[in-house]
Formats: C-alpha cells, structure tokens, sequence
C-alpha cells in the first residue's frame, strides 16, 4: 500500500513562491522544518515540465549533498510526491535521470575538479543547499551557470538555510536586500524572497519529542537558530562568527593524522552550577592542518572526569593530554596518573591573558588551517558567543579547544604558526 502524502501548509507557501515571480527564493527556519522537501519537490516538477533541462544542487562538501539529497531527500520526494516517475539516480556520477532526459546532478564544491567540469554545463535551476556553508562569491560563480534555455521554464535559484548571523551574506541579501560586499541596495530586491519555515511548521512529519526534547533542550543560541529559524545578532568583538566556522566544517578527518593532543580546562568543583571540565580532542596532519575531532566535555566529579579524558585519550590513540593547571594544580596530574599512569601529559599555566591565548587560534581559523569534523554545538555557541574584549572569563570548552591547538601548532622551538 503506498505511502499517503500531504504537504503542510508552509510548504504549500513555498512551492507558491517556487513558482511564482522571484528569481532568487530562499527557505530559511530551523531543523527539520521541510525546507529541502520542498525545493526538491519544485526541482522535480521543473524537470519534468521541461524535457531536457538540467538542474543542480549544490553544498560545500559532495559527501553531504551525496547523504542528505542524493540517499535521502530527493527519493523520498519522489516516492511519496512523484510514484511511478522514472527517474535512475546514476551513483557513480551523483545524478538523477529522468525518462524525459531532464537531469538534475549533485555538486559539491570541495571536489573541485569534478565541480569546475560539472559547472561547464548550464542549468535551468540552481538550488544551494545548506546555503550558510557557502562563501557569497562561490555562490556568485555557481549563478553564472543559470543560463540554459528550456521551454517552459523560466530560470530559477533556491536557496536554503537555518538562519546564521546577520552579518552573514543570506541576511544581507535576502533581508537588508543590500550587496554584501559593497552595501549597496539590489538592482531588484523584489526579485529575493525569503520565507520562513519552522519545526513546528512540519511537526506531522516529526518524531514525538523531536521538538520539545531534542530541540528544546539545545543551548541557547543553538536553540535560536534550529528551533526558532531566527538570525542571531553577532557579538561585538568576537574571534569567530558562523561564517567562519561552516567553512572549517569537514566530514571527516584525514587518515593519517601525526599527532593528536587532548586540551583539558578543569573545573574547580563538581557541584550541580560549577563549570563544565572542557575535554577537546585535536590532531594534525602532514600540512599542518588542525582537525577538531571529540568535545567531551562534562561536568562531573574530579575522578569521573579523569577517567573521561583516560577514555578519549584510548580511544583515539592520543599523544599527549595538555592540563590546564592553573586552578588545581599538581592535582590534576595526580587525578590523571592513578587512572592511567602512562599517560603522556604536559601541565600547562595560563601565563598570558585569555585574548593572547584565544586570539592566535583564531587567527589559524581564519586562515583555513583548523577543521571540525562534524558539528559541535556546544563548544561552537562558546566561540560564537566569546568576545575577549567583553567576557570576564573564557568559557571551558573554549579553553580546551585552545590549549589543544596551541600544543599542535607549537613546533620544537615553541612558537606558534600564527
């Protein structure tokens, strides 16, 4: 018996617009609302009004549009909206074939050569998923392949979102309809329109509890963005913003990594409002590249944290463990030592301020030389939400974060690559 499908009344909204006079939609909102449901939804029905036509989907990294568009989305919308299409999805080449020879290909910007060949052709719809990943002027390279002419169809470009900081490109343009790079207002801001989708928009096609327990429970400005679908105001003065931390995301570290350091910020307490412990695992490759790999972090008695780092350290086959010492001294050592007495573990002491500590590890982010792998939503909230000049204390993750990195950076002489 087949599946029986509705679309909510917001993706009702969002086809409307997907049809409509706007050259440039975008759905921006939080998790799990069905914003790439429904633009794949509008992508198919284009592809088949129009025999021949070629459309794209394109995100940072071709692993992820590969899992999320490739094996997920994009079949279930066919199987629920569109059964008994034919359409082949062509694995080997991340393409979908229509029976009409309409085509839609999955590009990811990371492949660069497989990109640049792909982008040779041109498209009748571009559809930029995860669109707070991409860099505006790689967004502006795509679009100049938005020129096929195909009968039926007038070109179009769909963007998706949960909503990052207003200083974010999406909101300078979609919002404020103003030019990121230079401020200058749009030649037609009527031809942008963003729309709002929210969790609690698609909650028919939710789990029980996904919202008022996974949601719900997330921090606060994490919470902002995936539950509410709000644009968050960046804090003045801060070290990293959501723009830099999605072009630092990768899906996976490489194999071969020389060396990996865990950085440790113990609490001081372990009572139920005491700070966390901060655990954070990093490790670098042959080219120095800096690779985030484990938050751990937790708020628990001393020994039950030792044992926390003890067991990361196993796991990922750690070089070293860097303790912060300032606070419990030789303590912390001690604590390390009777859980695993080879542990390999350099004290260290926060002899400089926390912003001569924090701000060369920005500075390696900036440059393109710290990567996470995956997502770390309580750590990246502490980055987003710290700005030295204004905090009278770094946070604890933060801390950890950065005594793992300055341990990798520091080469024998002990100077740091930024």
């Amino acid at each position: 018996m087949p599946e029986r499908f509705r679309y909510t009344p917001a993706q009702l909204r969002a086809l409307a617009a997907a049809g409509g006079s706007a050259g440039h939609l975008m759905l921006y909102g939080g998790s799990r609302s069905g914003k790439s449901f429904a633009l794949c939804c509008a992508l198919v029905v284009r592809a088949l009004k129009s025999p021949g036509s070629r459309h794209a989907v394109i995100r940072r990294h071709y692993t992820a549009v590969h899992a999320s568009i490739g094996l997920d989305t994009l079949p279930k919308t066919l199987r629920l909206r569109f059964p008994g299409v034919d359409c082949v999805y062509r694995r080997s080449e991340g393409l979908f074939r229509f029976a009409n020879g309409s085509e839609i290909w999955l590009i990811g910007l990371d492949d660069e050569a497989r990109a640049e060949k792909i982008l040779g052709q041109e498209f009748a719809t571009i559809y930029f998923n995860e669109c707070s990943e991409l860099e505006y002027r790689s967004v502006q390279t795509a679009l100049t392949r938005l020129a096929q002419k195909s009968a039926g169809l007038v070109n179009r470009a769909f963007y998706d979102c949960n909503p990052p900081g207003r200083s974010h490109w999406t909101y300078r343009v979609f919002v404020e309809k103003v030019d990121p790079v230079d401020r200058r207002p749009l030649n037609a801001p009527e031809n942008y329109l963003a729309l709002q989708l929210n969790p609690g928009d698609n909650r028919e096609n939710l789990p029980p509890g996904y919202i008022e327990n996974t949601l719900a429970n997330l921090p606060e400005r994490q919470k902002h963005r995936f539950l509410r679908g709000e644009w968050s105001d960046d804090v003045e003065g801060a070290l990293w913003n959501f723009e830099l931390l999605a072009r630092c995301r990768v899906q996976r570290a490489p194999e071969e990594l020389l060396r990996i350091v865990i950085g440790v910020d113990p609490a001081v307490s372990s009572h139920e409002n005491s700070d966390h412990t901060g655990i954070v695992a990093a490790g670098i490759d042959r080219n120095g590249g800096i690779y985030v790999l484990r938050d751990a972090s937790c708020r628990k008695p001393p020994l039950e944290w030792a044992q926390a780092v003890v067991r990361l350290y196993r796991e990922l086959a750690a070089d070293l463990v860097a303790g912060e010492v300032n606070n419990g001294g030789d303590l912390i050592e001690t604590l390390l030592r009777q859980v695993a007495p080879d542990l390999n573990f350099r004290a260290v002491r926060a002899s400089r301020g926390k912003i001569l500590r924090a701000e060369p590890a920005a500075a390696l982010y900036a440059r393109g030389k710290v990567h996470h792998v995956g997502e770390f939503p309580e750590l990246e909230e502490e980055m987003l939400g710290y700005s030295p000049l204004r905090a009278a204390d770094s946070p604890d993750r933060l801390d950890a974060l950065v005594w793992a990195i300055t341990e990798l950076s520091r080469p024998v002489g002990g100077f740091i690559l930024a």
